[in-house]
């Protein structure tokens, strides 16, 4: 069922965010990018005359009461970026906050205490579920970001309810996630970097079909490269990866699909940003020296390739990019899919170190979408049905 056929006069819906924010020393929140994502189903709902009961969890207090991860500390920029004072109470269930969410009037919102301090949470415990149910009419779940978990507030709560919806946001990203995936406009190009090849490839098996080229940057390149015989000195490596480097290298020949690696590295003689650095051939790297970034001659190959593309997945970074010399080629990834954005291309942009970094060089209003999922992000490229969304189609 869609949010815009619901009819919420009258109504509380319960909706699952994902308000699992950054906070600081002050418990200050530090990034309010999850609740401003939140905000279009929160404002629909009241718009359309109902009130709102928010869960969410925080932090990972492991079933133990931590003030620290108190949901009471992100009240009020919750209530600064919904323009409505959110009230709060210090439960999750309990006769108390069925009191105070029945007692809720239209335009009222309610923030409940963090899931997690109930070890039911996580276990997907249908009681709790159930106790959580009593709190609205209508169940939303809106937290893309927990998706992929079966947790009792995600997943197990919404059999509860005859109506369910996803909010926006998650509609949003699976809607981009399909036009990817199901539906994009060719070519495909699908941009994979980060530390390790084990972490990312059922993603490359199950998109290797799907996609025109497919670019391989961050350490992982290094273990594809040494398989073909390259000497990569002290790069990042896994040894025991490389004859299914190989495999995959062939695969894709078998599908037409283009893989490009680095051809150059900028080089460093210590994982520091002091390091004394330079820069060499991809596969004749000295020993006692590392790669930490792709050179410039991979960074001009791979704008190309994306330039040419009308459809860019990004997942991973192409270097150390927190250190400043190493971050040339995560930037020069970012101009090229920011240029081919511009040109009318649908760029989808996912996975903790990218989003970090797309927000760091002032990328994100430069690409079509930036998820908010890293996992549940990760496990839609693997093509796994995520239990968040499977709830609420059941």
């Amino acid at each position: 069922m869609n949010i815009d056929q619901i009819s919420f006069e009258n109504k509380t819906a319960l909706i699952r965010v994902d308000f699992n924010v950054p906070l600081d020393d002050h418990l200050e929140v530090t990034d309010t990018t999850r609740i401003q994502a939140a905000k279009d189903t929160i404002i629909h709902v009241l718009e359309k005359g109902g009130a709102v009961v928010l869960m969410s969890h925080l932090g990972r207090p492991d079933g133990q009461v931590l003030d620290k991860f108190s949901m009471s500390y992100i009240v009020d920029k919750a209530s600064d970026i919904l323009g409505v004072q959110v009230q709060f109470i210090a439960e999750s269930t309990g006769q108390s906050v069925v009191d105070k969410a029945t007692n809720l009037q239209p335009g009222e919102v309610l923030l409940i205490e963090n899931l997690r301090f109930h070890k039911e949470e996580t276990q997907g415990d249908e009681s709790f579920a159930q106790e959580l149910a009593k709190l609205g009419d209508i169940y939303i779940n809106d937290a893309f970001g927990t998706a992929h978990r079966a947790h009792a507030s995600t997943t197990v709560v919404a059999q509860f309810f005859e109506q369910k919806c996803y909010g926006k946001l998650m509609s949003r990203e699976i809607e981009s996630l399909n036009r990817v995936l199901k539906t994009p406009e060719k070519p495909v190009v699908a941009i994979l970097g980060g530390a390790k090849v084990s972490s990312k490839i059922t993603v490359i098996e199950n998109i290797l079909e799907k996609v025109d080229h497919l670019i391989l940057a961050g350490g992982m390149a290094y273990t594809f490269i040494k398989a073909q015989g390259g000497s990569i000195g002290d790069s990042l490596v896994e040894d025991d990866k490389q004859e299914l480097a190989l495999e995959i290298l062939e695969h894709a020949r078998k599908h037409n699909t283009q893989i490009h690696l680095p051809i150059d590295s900028i080089t460093a003689d210590a994982f520091s940003e002091q390091a004394t650095r330079d820069v060499a051939p991809i596969n004749a790297i000295p020993d006692g020296w590392m790669g930490l970034d792709i050179g410039p001659e991979s960074r001009s190959k791979f704008a190309d390739v994306i330039k040419a593309c009308k459809t860019i997945l990004w997942n991973g970074p192409a270097g150390v990019f927190e250190m400043e010399p190493f971050s040339h080629g995560t930037i020069a990834l970012g101009n090229a899919v920011a240029a081919a954005t511009k040109q009318g291309a649908f760029s989808l942009v996912g996975g903790g170190d990218s989003v970090s970094a797309v927000k760091q060089f002032g990328f994100e209003d430069k690409v079509s979408y930036v998820s908010t999922g890293g996992g549940a992000m990760l496990e839609m490229l693997e093509g796994k049905t995520l239990p968040g969304i499977k709830a609420i189609q059941e």
